[in-house]
């Protein structure tokens, strides 16, 4: 009956810990998530001064590039034929 009582003891020591590195890791989620979104903002707003600075003159952000072959859109109107 004790090493029942040990095993109890110990897994609840062990979902505990478990449970602390859960709520660290989302806090240090919820940081990293603050700080992209604001990286991402103060890029908006120094690309913008550069083109005021500049005229305007700065290439534009990349494009992805479209599907080639078998990855592109096909209607299924098409394929009934």
């Amino acid at each position: 009956m004790t090493f029942l009582w040990l095993v109890t003891g110990a897994s609840l020591i062990v979902a505990l810990l478990a449970l602390a590195q859960a709520r660290r890791t989302a806090r240090r989620l919820e940081q990293l998530t603050q700080n992209y979104w604001e990286l991402k903002y103060q890029n908006g707003e120094l690309r913008v001064q550069i083109q005021q600075l500049t005229g305007g003159s700065t290439p534009p952000p990349p494009q992805p590039t479209e599907a080639h072959g078998r990855d592109s859109f096909v209607p299924l109107a098409s394929l009934k034929r």
